[in-house]
């Protein structure tokens, strides 16, 4: 854990540091994101957040070459250069779009190309999990090409989209994908793998929450930068390699025979990014009815609905990070607790988040029924 503890910390510092390096770049640079009819901002400002980030992955994989620990990861292992070269790449991509603006096509294709550099690098699904025949609990698919491929593209397109579309108030896009990275950083490092604790997908996880860490005090509400497509598309990526690299690459099958245990590695990155999803589902229902394009921004997401019911910037972004905790830590209760305890946590949780969620409409309520009895 000290090894991990130090590539967190480089990359937090070194996120946090470099942040106001770069918006002062971005300042110089004319890169400001004005107010318009679609965001919940009043206030011009500056964006190119994602180069922070970058840097803050550049360290945090420099500083884990140095490091024994990580040596024989780092040897036999495609994931950290296929994470360099797939995220310089989505960098470019979003950068460019920050800067003078893409179509949803081009930017669908230059991501394509992106999760294309990556299989290229060496990094795809290779493995499944499934219920057993012949008496075992459960068997390894191993995929081939015809299919590894296509599933590794359409995985990390749906997670880059993902975060890219719930990146809508201040930190909220930064605070879920850390809380997820730390999650799956948990199930990682307490699950068997190849190299031990050492894992690829461990040390993703590890990267991507500390850059999100230290990004995220220069970009909670009221931010000073936006992180803007290149940030968000960068962390998507990194997500979708650590899941890719945890979950698809990984020929250790899970410990137990019942049907939850065996859609644990499954589960896991699913529930751990579930609040994305459902965001990136309703906005694909939403538009697919009325019969607009799929790359139309609305003020119509899950953040803009609490804000909608009466919640205040901050919190709206606070209830999405706890939804996000609760989501991602039934998963990995599923994943590592077998017990009654941790479900009925789980679902008191739930309970009390519905509550807070539904307060301010609850009270705005009660004010209407108190108005309308003291009338005559």
């Amino acid at each position: 854990m000290i090894a991990y503890l130090v590539v967190f910390g480089a990359s937090a510092v070194t996120s946090f540091a470099a942040t106001p390096l770069v918006r002062w770049i971005a300042v110089r640079m004319g890169a400001i994101y004005q107010p318009n009819d679609r965001t919940v901002h009043a206030v011009p400002t500056p964006t190119l957040g994602g180069t922070g980030l970058y840097l803050g992955l550049l360290v945090g994989l420099g500083v884990s070459r140095t490091l024994p620990f990580f040596d024989a990861m780092n040897l036999g292992s495609a994931e950290p250069l296929g994470a360099l070269i797939a995220c310089t790449a989505i960098l470019g991509l979003g950068f460019i779009d920050d800067l003078r603006g893409i179509t949803a096509l081009t930017k669908l294709t230059g991501q394509i190309f992106c999760a294309g550099t990556l299989v290229l690098a060496g990094v795809q699904l290779q493995y499944f999990v499934m219920p057993g025949s012949g008496g075992g609990p459960y068997s390894i698919v191993s995929l081939g090409a015809d299919l590894a491929v296509p599933l590794t593209v359409l995985w990390v397109v749906a997670i880059v989209n993902a975060v890219n579309l719930v990146d809508g108030l201040d930190g909220l896009a930064a605070g879920m994908v850390a809380i997820a990275s730390g999650t799956f950083f948990v199930y990682m490092v307490s699950s068997d793998s190849l190299f031990g604790t050492a894992s690829a997908a461990a040390l993703l996880s590890c990267i991507t929450a500390g850059i999100c860490v230290g990004f995220l005090p220069w970009n909670f509400h009221p931010a000073k930068i936006f992180m803007g497509d290149s940030g968000a598309m960068l962390l998507g990526m990194l997500v979708a390699i650590a899941t890719i690299s945890g979950v698809g690459r990984n020929p250790f099958p899970p410990s137990g025979g019942d049907l939850a245990v065996i859609a644990i590695p499954l589960l896991v990155p699913l529930l751990v990014l579930a609040v994305p999803f459902l965001d990136v589902a309703l906005a694909i229902l939403r538009r697919a009815r009325r019969n607009i394009g799929l790359g139309q921004a609305d003020k119509e997401h899950i953040h803009h609905r609490l804000m909608d019911i009466g919640h205040s910037h901050r919190q709206a972004v606070l209830l999405m990070y706890l939804w996000s905790t609760l989501i991602a830590g039934s998963a990995l209760a599923v994943g590592l607790i077998d017990g009654r305890f941790a479900a009925g946590a789980v679902l008191m949780g739930a309970a009390v988040l519905f509550l807070v969620t539904a307060l301010p409409r609850l009270i705005d309520r009660r004010r209407n029924q108190a108005g309308g009895g003291s009338l005559p």
